[in-house]
């Protein structure tokens, strides 16, 4: 009998000894459990610290421009436009005069006198508003002879295209190649402001047998044709007074360009006009003109004569000359000269 409680004794320890093994088996899952879950956190982590290096290869690659350039023309094809854009810096505002908008009958455009007299803005204006408009010319145009142009030391051969925004800059650029006996070559490229300077052209070269391209009035149109010749040479004739919106956009594009003078501004004689206040309202276009106006009347007082600006340069010249501004073209509402004239003829010539 002794024997037998003793075995059911032993069985009893047995079990007992049992069920702690059974508890600490638990634990030990849980800490299993416990490790895979730092691995699996451990997984997720890794990605983020592959991408953190990916934005620093980005990074260092930004610094690169020709990469910023190729990255910025695929995000534009993406967005599903294939057209690039540059933002040029935005102009100053302009503050225009409140002076009294009083009748006005006669107006004097410092332009020269229209070839075609039927189809002229100015003069279909003064037909609606019963106005008397003179054409008078404030400026002139002088090719720089080919001493003056060689101290610049401008190679045009060296050149493979060439930026034209006028029909002047044509005129004076291949006046220069002729003075100087520079065979202009076959190859070279003509990048155009608009087609109208595109098709004056033909005064020159044969048009189908050049590579000829052209813009719809700014140098903006021209960029995705321009940055396909970006390896080209440009060159830029210009006037000693021009834009710098042209050259700033060279700059944006990081070509190889040269910025040459072919030609001159210079006040033109104006001792015909006895006195501008016989002038209800004076229209100028450029900073050239105003100092012509400057020159030629040195003693003009404005009084009660209206002045008209067109563009940012010419109303700032105006004012830093001392005279008022009170008709400001472009603005918002109207873009054309003619547009501001008229929308000013309605508040002073309106019936009372």
């Amino acid at each position: 009998m002794a024997t037998n409680k003793s075995k059911v004794k032993a069985k009893k320890t047995v079990l007992v000894s049992k069920k702690p093994a059974k508890k600490t088996k638990a634990p030990a899952k849980k800490m299993v459990v416990k490790l895979a879950a730092k691995k699996v956190s451990k997984a997720k982590v890794a990605p983020t610290k592959k991408v953190a290096a990916k934005k620093v290869v980005v990074a260092v690659a930004e610094k690169d421009q020709k990469a910023i350039a190729t990255t910025f023309i695929k995000e534009r094809k993406k967005r599903g436009s294939g057209k690039i854009t540059f933002k040029l810096a935005p102009p100053p505002k302009i503050e225009v005069s409140q002076h009294p908008k009083t009748k006005i009958k006669t107006l004097l455009i410092s332009q020269p006198k229209p070839v075609d007299m039927d189809k002229n803005p100015y003069l279909d204006l003064a037909k609606k508003y019963n106005l008397n408009v003179t054409f008078r010319q404030f400026i002139k145009i002088e090719g720089i002879n080919p001493q003056d142009f060689r101290t610049q030391r401008i190679d045009i051969l060296a050149h493979g295209a060439v930026i034209l925004t006028s029909k002047l800059s044509v005129d004076h650029y291949f006046r220069i190649c002729n003075e100087m006996r520079v065979t202009v070559p076959e190859t070279m490229k003509y990048f155009c402001i608009n087609e109208q300077t595109a098709y004056y052209l033909q005064k020159y070269i044969q048009y189908r047998k050049r590579k000829i391209f052209f813009g719809h009035g700014t140098i903006l149109d021209l960029v995705d044709v321009i940055k396909k010749n970006k390896s080209e040479k440009f060159l830029l004739p210009v006037s000693d007074v021009h834009k710098e919106q042209i050259v700033e956009f060279l700059d944006e594009m990081h070509l190889t360009y040269t910025k040459g003078v072919f030609y001159k501004t210079v006040s033109a004689n104006l001792s015909d006009i006895k006195t501008l206040n016989e002038f209800d309202v004076l229209v100028f276009f450029t900073p050239a003109g105003i100092k012509s106006l400057k020159q030629n009347f040195p003693s003009f007082k404005q009084g009660n004569t209206r002045i008209a600006a067109f563009g940012y340069t010419t109303a700032q010249t105006l004012k830093d000359l001392g005279y008022r501004l009170d008709i400001f073209a472009p603005n918002p509402i109207n873009p054309s000269m003619t547009g501001a004239l008229e929308t000013y003829l309605r508040e002073s010539n309106k019936r009372t």
